[in-house]
């Protein structure tokens, strides 16, 4: 179930969304927030193949609306425009023009046709969007294909995150270098199906746009719908990944040979950012991992995983230092998943706290201990069947409640 580095993929240790061929991308500021750059741009060199993923809230903010016509009618994509510190959602037909206007901007600066522009806001919801910075600060977009353009653009997508989120793989179709990067924003309102983060991702494989969205679509349910903090759905969220087909290998189809091999690599990405922005989640400590083996099915797995990660009772528990392993089973009970009560054999990490369903002496001391790492795992075994799963999520703090309660001030 662990997704492994071989031979034919490699990560990139200066990981950046200007990796693969012909991608160049900025980030500045431009007046939406104080003083931290708020204003971004990624640009293919060629109109890509576009896939998409985005939020289930029935509330879905205007970038949305636009973006979502992209990805769906076009099927092709040049460049996606992105500001921070406004979501420019619940802001009525106002909204919808002003999202329009972002896409028109980037057409007019950049001579894009407005058709292949996506675009995306994360930020303060119910706020008009200021348009004059972004109006003024558009002139300004300058994206180049250097590490710090790159770096540029992660830091202007971020909201409440404390780091940037980044990360890149390499590896071989048909003899050709295939590279495919990412970045993400997320921290908190993190109930994925999705929710509040933006991931993009690019690479210069060839493949059509819907075998890409067929891929997207697979590896989303196991790494990015696999990751919460509060449980929290927002209203701008999206992932969208561009192909630009410049590595210039035979077009990917689920009967190539090495369909397979971008498959892994792209959920080695969605899997980098997804760990990443649950372990930034606002306020957090620790980044928590749930193994579930032996359930139904892989669909049910990875629901108990996800339920027990996003128990405020173990996510406390887990900052508490606290080897309470009741909250642990009582979740995967309460997880209206098929078990068999009787058979449910939970660890902390290499620790066994529970066999059968019974407790098992173990050293209190040890567990502590283990529970104060930054890095968490929780196994739970059901014994029950075939399916495995896993979720991510954080501890929850008192600096998650301080960080939203003071989130518009």
């Amino acid at each position: 179930m662990e997704l492994t580095i071989t031979q034919t993929l490699k990560k990139i240790e200066r990981k950046s969304l200007v990796s693969p061929k012909g991608f160049t991308a900025t980030g500045i500021h431009c007046g939406i927030k104080h003083k931290k750059k708020d204003l971004a741009v990624v640009i293919s060199e060629v109109p890509a193949s576009v896939a998409g993923v985005f939020t289930t809230n029935a509330i879905q903010a205007a970038p949305l609306k636009v973006t979502k016509d992209v990805v769906y009618n076009t099927k092709k994509m040049q460049a996606i425009f992105v500001n921070s510190g406004n979501a420019n959602a619940c802001t009525g037909k106002q909204g919808d023009l002003d999202a329009l206007a972002m896409q028109q901007l980037a057409s007019d600066q950049f001579n894009i046709a407005p058709e292949l522009i996506g675009v995306a806001s994360t930020g303060v919801i119910g706020e008009p969007l200021p348009m004059a910075p972004i109006i003024h600060g558009t002139t300004k977009l300058q994206p180049n294909d250097e590490l710090t353009g790159a770096l540029d653009f992660a830091q202007a997508i971020m909201t409440t995150d404390t780091v940037m989120k980044n990360t890149s793989y390499a590896t071989k179709i048909d003899g050709k270098e295939i590279v495919i990067a990412g970045v993400a924003k997320g921290s908190g309102m993190i109930e994925p199906n999705m929710a509040t983060m933006l991931g993009f991702i690019t690479t210069d494989a060839n493949i059509d746009s819907e075998h890409l969205q067929a891929a997207l679509s697979q590896v989303t349910e196991k790494t990015f719908n696999s990751i919460t903090v509060d449980g929290d759905t927002s209203t701008n969220d999206m992932v969208l990944v561009l192909a630009n087909g410049l590595a210039e290998n035979n077009a990917l189809t689920p009967d190539h040979p090495e369909w397979g091999t971008f498959v892994s690599a792209l959920e080695m990405v969605s899997q980098d950012l997804a760990k990443l922005i649950a372990k930034d989640g606002e306020g957090a400590t620790k980044l928590i991992e749930v193994n579930v083996t032996g359930a139904v099915s892989d669909e049910q797995a990875r629901k108990i995983a996800k339920t027990v990660v996003g128990s405020p009772l173990v996510k406390t528990a887990v900052f508490g230092c606290d080897a309470n392993w009741g909250r642990i089973i009582a979740a995967v009970g309460y997880s209206g998943m098929e078990i068999n009560p009787e058979t449910i054999t939970i660890k902390l990490g290499d620790i066994l706290v529970v066999e059968d369903s019974e407790p098992v002496k173990f050293s209190e001391d040890q567990a502590m201990n283990y529970l104060k790492q930054h890095e968490i795992s929780i196994s739970v075994d059901l014994h029950h069947g075939p399916g495995e799963g896993r979720a991510w999520g954080c501890d929850l703090t008192y600096d998650y409640v301080q960080i939203n309660a003071s989130y518009r001030s």
